[in-house]
């Protein structure tokens, strides 16, 4: 990818700087032919210059997205028809791979408020100033929907890799009228919509008028409040995380925790200063003063220029101040996407970072870089993604790079400038944190303490610092590797852990049952299959245990 490539397609924050500049659009009339004809037009190009994009769902579910499409376009309204497009370019699952819908071709109108799903729900932290009353409130419906209904209603539209992106750039969908009515959220679509608020304890309906679509003043995801925009924070002072969002990066040392912050919002050069430059001043200050940590912020951070990160990681190894357990950590968040994804995936295989905040919204490994495919009748654009970008093996591949100290944010924390994720990296000391839970198992195993492995993992499942390691997924993957070396008592142990551990899950007595199956404990095998029948009759590991068990009594046979 060359740098242009990168900085142009390798950034959802550059995707989205087409939907602040367009501009209003006079409604194009389009009849249903031509609508079919762009959509085959777009068919025959996945499967022709884009068939590796089928890897989240198939060429046959796809093909069968386009025919119910395509048969129902007839009777749809435009707008409905530009939902239909989204949603089918959405299937990918891939957060580069998206239908330009914000183009204005097909209209669309919007409601001026902005929203944030925080640990306790979704709230209008930013309103116009013609609702002052809206202001801070909690959402809990949309017309006659429930907020939880409306957001699984919306999710199909949104180009998400996983939930984070959705929280992150999924929730202005909430406040499109005409998406909401194509996906069934409101019945009738009309020039407002009602929302259903609590604030201060009360409960009440306010109508909000929507507008054409055009760009609200915000800076990655947060309201800019001035003579007509609100923000429900105290504005009294500001946050580091939210300070200085005109520069790209800028860093301050805290004498108090002898420690330096950097809040590194894009992957770019800022205009002041290119980041060789910045990071080569940051690195001499931490050489030439009392400096014991190094927390770099990067989770407004939407990506760029993924060939700029080198003298990021290069930066950190070299210093070897900074570069031990404890002493470097990185905040992370649902913005954490693109350029900034392969940012935190070298860190975390390179350097002896501590990640501490949300999951980041891309997966680990995943396809980035995009082609405008323009359809020939509306000239609408969908953008697929033709480069895979692969940081890790593919056995490490995960829905994104999960914090090991996981922090969230409360509404009444935002509106009071708290920060859980920096007080977390200030505050952290070695005692009692184990950063690499697995390797601290793997050691207490060997080293024949073996006994303290349950208790040990019984307080971390508890500890909500761990609330993103996946426990059970990682048992029993050592489970796995165990039974492989044909280690059946030590395997069949790890597995017992798992079922312990998580006892309603079917996976992990399936699991459980293969062992014994292995070590020629049949037996145990058929009553633990059968177990994990009676919890999954219905799904996969239901169907696997059904399968093993016919496999066993024909060998019986």
């Amino acid at each position: 990818m060359t740098s242009i490539q990168s900085l142009l397609r390798n950034s959802l924050a550059t995707v989205f700087l087409f939907i602040v500049s367009c501009g209003l659009y006079a409604q194009n009339s389009f009849s249903a032919e031509q609508y079919r004809e762009d959509l085959r037009f777009l068919q025959d190009k996945v499967h022709t210059d884009f068939p590796f994009l089928f890897k989240k769902t198939t060429a046959v579910e796809f093909d069968a997205e386009v025919e119910e499409f395509y048969n129902a376009i007839p009777e749809l309204e435009p707008h409905e028809v530009l939902v239909g497009f989204t949603k089918l370019v959405a299937g990918f699952e891939y957060g580069h791979t998206i239908f330009g819908w914000w183009d204005g071709i097909i209209p669309f109108h919007q409601i001026p408020v902005f929203l944030n799903q925080f640990d306790d729900g979704i709230y209008l932290h930013g309103v116009h100033k013609d609702y002052p009353d809206a202001l801070g409130a909690k959402l809990l419906a949309i017309g006659n929907t429930p907020i939880e209904e409306a957001l699984k209603k919306m999710r199909p539209v949104v180009s998400a890799e996983n939930d984070q992106f959705v929280k992150a750039y999924g929730m202005h969908f909430l406040t499109f009228p005409e998406f909401l009515h194509a996906q069934g959220v409101i019945e009738k679509l009309s020039g407002e919509l009602e929302l259903t608020l609590e604030k201060d304890g009360k409960t009440f309906k306010k109508n909000i008028k929507a507008l054409p679509n055009q760009r609200f003043p915000s800076r990655y995801g947060m309201v800019e409040p001035g003579t007509d925009w609100l923000d429900a924070r105290d504005l009294s002072e500001t946050p580091l995380y939210l300070k200085n969002l005109d520069k790209i990066y800028f860093y301050e040392y805290l004498p108090e925790h002898k420690t330096v912050y950097i809040r590194h919002s894009q992957i770019q050069d800022d205009s002041i200063q290119p980041i060789p430059e910045f990071y080569k001043e940051v690195f001499a200050f931490i050489d030439e003063n009392d400096v014991e940590k190094l927390i770099l912020d990067v989770r407004l951070n939407g990506g760029g220029n993924n060939y700029k990160n080198k003298p990021i990681v290069t930066g950190v190894i070299a210093n070897k101040k900074i570069n031990q357990s404890g002493k470097f950590f990185v905040i992370i968040g649902r913005r954490t996407f693109s350029a900034c994804q392969n940012l935190v995936n070298e860190l975390h295989t390179y350097t002896n970072a501590i990640f501490v905040g949300e999951p980041t919204s891309e997966n680990i490994n995943f396809y980035g870089d995009n082609h405008a495919v323009v359809l020939p009748n509306t000239q609408m654009k969908a953008l697929l993604s033709f480069a895979w970008w692969q940081d890790k093996p593919q056995w490490e591949n995960k829905p994104a790079l999960y914090p090991q100290l996981a922090t969230g944010l409360t509404f009444a924390q935002y509106i009071t400038n708290q920060d859980p994720a920096l007080e977390t990296a200030l505050q952290y000391s070695d005692t009692g944190f184990i950063s690499d839970p697995m390797r601290y198992f793997t050691e207490l195993f060997t080293s024949g303490q073996a006994d303290k492995i349950q208790p040990e993992a019984e307080r971390m499942l508890e500890d909500p610092h761990y609330a993103f390691f996946e426990f059970e997924e990682e048992f029993n993957k050592a489970g796995y590797n165990l039974l492989g070396q044909q280690s059946f008592e030590e395997a069949i142990y790890v597995f017992q852990i798992n079922t312990s551990l998580f006892p309603r899950s079917a996976n992990a007595w399936d699991s459980l049952a293969e062992a014994y199956w292995k070590s020629g404990n049949k037996e145990r095998a058929v009553a633990y299959y059968k177990k994990a029948i009676e919890m999954d009759p219905d799904g996969s590991v239901g169907a696997n245990a059904r399968k093993m068990l016919k496999e066993i009594e024909a060998v019986q046979d």
